[in-house]
């Protein structure tokens, strides 16, 4: 037997009735017809209590007799079977794991700590029973190696001004970093019948020994991209007055005065701080 095998053992309800009718009735007969033997029936009684088997919703109870797999009762209720059966209860409700915060290298090399939160449940009892030795274990164990194999694929972050333009990143791609994750941890859970519901990342940032030189980094990277978008936008409005003011034919200015005024409006328009404005009171040219 290498598969999941479902069984149902005979109603719990019945073989109850049964077995009590047959402990106090071989009693009360004993004692009436004053012979002992009639004690064996409430011997049988007795024994029979043993095969009671209770299965609440969403668990299962696997049936093994002396070692031989025998099946697997899905269906809740109240049963019972040959009293000799071993039952081991494996939960199938969907159940969460938060790895705890693993400190490995990105794809760039940088360390990062990093966990996922997984939500998986058992959908095959066999292989969750006989193929691995601890399956709760097995799946803590195997997800921490997912999760390394993972940040070592992607890169935290782009650095294209140093030619990392990578298309997936584990900080901004978020889903599809999460279907990769998924797909390796069921490859890996696969073996002992477990099935991945969910599996996202919970943390994720830079490692500590990193992190204020990284924030820095991210800061600049910023300051540079804005500062690109504000000289671009002062050029085009430049560009515009310029050719509004030869357009309407306010004043003519010679190249040495266009000059001085493209130098001044970007200065104002590029600065950090406010300008202040000196008013001359003489001519353009003194």
């Amino acid at each position: 037997m290498k598969a999941e095998k479902i069984t149902k053992p005979a109603n719990g309800y019945l073989m109850l009735l049964i077995i009590l009718i047959l402990f106090f009735g071989g009693i009360v007969i004993a004692i009436a017809k004053e012979n002992p033997l009639f004690l064996l029936s409430s011997l049988i009684g007795f024994f029979g209590l043993f095969g009671f088997i209770l299965v609440n919703p969403n668990t299962s109870k696997v049936i093994l007799l002396f070692g031989k797999y025998i099946g697997t009762i899905k269906d809740n209720g109240l049963y019972w079977a040959n009293p000799l059966y071993r039952k081991k209860g494996i939960s199938l409700r969907a159940s969460n794991f938060d790895s705890e915060r693993l400190k490995v290298n990105d794809k760039l090399g940088n360390p990062i700590m990093i966990s996922t939160i997984l939500v998986w449940r058992v959908t095959d009892t066999y292989k969750a029973a006989f193929d691995v030795d601890n399956y709760e274990n097995f799946v803590r164990v195997q997800t921490d190696a997912a999760v390394r194999k993972l940040a070592s694929m992607y890169p935290y972050d782009n650095f294209a001004d140093e030619g990392h333009d990578e298309d997936i990143t584990l900080r901004s791609s978020v889903n599809e970093v999460s279907e990769a994750l998924e797909k390796e941890i069921e490859e890996r859970l696969s073996i002992a019948g477990i099935e991945v519901l969910e599996a996202r990342i919970g943390y994720l940032a830079y490692a500590q020994e990193i992190a204020s030189a990284m924030l820095k980094r991210q800061q600049a990277t910023a300051i540079v991209a804005a500062r690109h978008k504000i000289v671009q936008g002062a050029v085009e409005m430049v560009e515009m007055a310029l050719l509004e003011l030869n357009k309407k034919q306010i004043v003519d200015l010679d190249d040495e005065r266009k000059a001085a005024m493209v130098s001044n409006l970007l200065v104002i328009l590029c600065g950090d701080k406010e300008a202040s404005p000196v008013v001359n009171t003489g001519t353009l040219s003194h």
